[in-house]
């Protein structure tokens, strides 16, 4: 499991800019995430946002909506459910 330097005991970071969570125990979402603060400077900018308790619900109840990563795999994932 790979982390954010300065990150490293949290797994849900936000950024401030977007306002979206991303879950740094998901490859592709952290991906996405490393990529955005590597070419944005998010980090240099102050753009990062950490949550305690350092879940999803907490990151909603700060107004953070899920990474787009995570809203379309949510999406493919219902509408496999939802097949006979």
């Amino acid at each position: 499991m790979t982390r954010l330097g300065r990150f490293e005991d949290y797994r849900y970071i936000g950024t401030r800019d977007t306002m979206r969570v991303y879950d740094c125990d998901d490859s592709e979402e952290y991906e996405e995430l490393a990529l955005r603060v590597r070419e944005e400077d998010l980090l240099g900018r102050n753009l990062l946002q950490t949550f305690a308790p350092d879940t999803p619900e907490e990151a909603r109840n700060r107004g953070f909506r899920p990474s787009v990563s995570s809203r379309r795999r949510l999406t493919t994932s219902a509408a496999h459910a939802s097949r006979p």
